[in-house]
């Protein structure tokens, strides 16, 4: 497991150049941190950090206030498909971007999420995750403006300043986290399915892609895989949904899975069954410490998901009475 990690966070470092050192920046702010033997726990939410330093003008302007709901949506998009999906080939952390009809789907998706609220996007370290994330967010409603946060260094996070607090509140902040990665498939990587089944066998290589427990060659199992992703879920993403944060993830077949499983109390039977269609929304309500799944957002045109919530359905018509002045 220790050099799947480090793997990752290998990836991780060569996206951003340099590791985000959590504890100092946080330590710099004057933020609690709680600590556990297996990792420490961050007590301020992404949000809050956000709000008194990025996206801020300066410390003494902090974000807009606003009534926090206590319920809250969140948004699970696996991305379109990508160069390597089209032909075939296993693609697991190579990072790649998405085809036409992976930017089709991605535009789609966001059709369907147009009237629901995002206040905050968290995605992985690959590309293609962060263009569905990005070409999404270009056709909500609201119109705001989906901008990944560089903490990687203080020059990054300096130059990546924005100092309008007009333009700050038409803002979306977007975290990138190499947890959300797609598994990684070690040797497979770059492999054609089809001469990878005729080689080992179809059974083979259905038990590397389908097994819960069983990694392919020098790779990652999907409880590896599912053991980084919903820590990360626990420790980052919850706590934004419980403050009454909307939320939208936009990853891969293998972490959403893992946070499925996770978010509908799955058996490790059940979610190797489990299938993600690429660019399709899912939707579930945070409420009272349960979440709460509303199906897929239908389309555009319709009423927007298969059971709106009676916040969901007063956000939709406020934006309709917006479009109408």
């Amino acid at each position: 497991m220790a050099t799947t990690t480090m793997s990752h966070q290998a990836i991780g470092s060569i996206v951003s150049h340099r590791p985000f050192k959590a504890s100092l920046f946080l330590e710099s702010l004057n933020v609690p941190m709680k600590f556990s033997p297996k990792r420490f726990k961050i007590e301020a939410t992404a949000s809050q950090v956000i709000d008194n330093t990025v996206l801020s003008p300066s410390k003494n302007k902090p974000f807009e206030s606003k009534k926090r709901s206590n319920e809250a949506a969140l948004i699970l998009i696996r991305h379109g498909e990508s160069l390597w999906n089209e032909k075939n080939l296993f693609t697991g952390c190579v990072d790649v971007p998405l085809t036409q009809k992976g930017v089709g789907e991605a535009i789609e998706a966001g059709k369907k999420i147009s009237n629901i609220p995002v206040d905050l996007i968290f995605t992985s370290s690959l590309i293609r995750a962060q263009m569905t994330a990005m070409l999404a967010m270009t056709q909500h409603r609201r119109k705001k403006v989906p901008i990944i946060l560089h903490n990687e260094s203080v020059k990054a996070k300096t130059w990546s300043h924005v100092f309008s607090e007009e333009t700050r509140k038409q803002s979306i902040p977007v975290i990138v986290a190499w947890q959300l990665n797609e598994r990684m498939y070690g040797e497979l990587q770059g492999l054609n399915k089809k001469e990878t089944a005729e080689r080992y066998g179809t059974e083979q290589v259905h038990e590397w892609r389908r097994s819960y427990e069983i990694p392919p060659p020098k790779g990652e199992s999907l409880e590896m895989c599912a053991e980084r992703a919903v820590a990360y879920f626990e420790d980052n993403i919850k706590p934004e949904l419980a403050s009454g944060n909307n939320v939208m993830i936009a990853a891969h077949g293998n972490s959403l899975r893992s946070i499925i499983m996770y978010l509908d109390d799955l058996t490790s039977q059940e979610v190797t069954s489990l299938d993600l269609s690429t660019g399709i929304p899912l939707l579930y309500i945070f409420k009272d410490g349960k979440f709460m799944k509303r199906g897929s957002p239908v389309g555009p045109t319709e009423a927007g998901v298969y059971a709106y919530t009676k916040r969901l359905a007063q956000y939709r018509e406020k934006l309709d009475e917006a479009s109408l002045n």
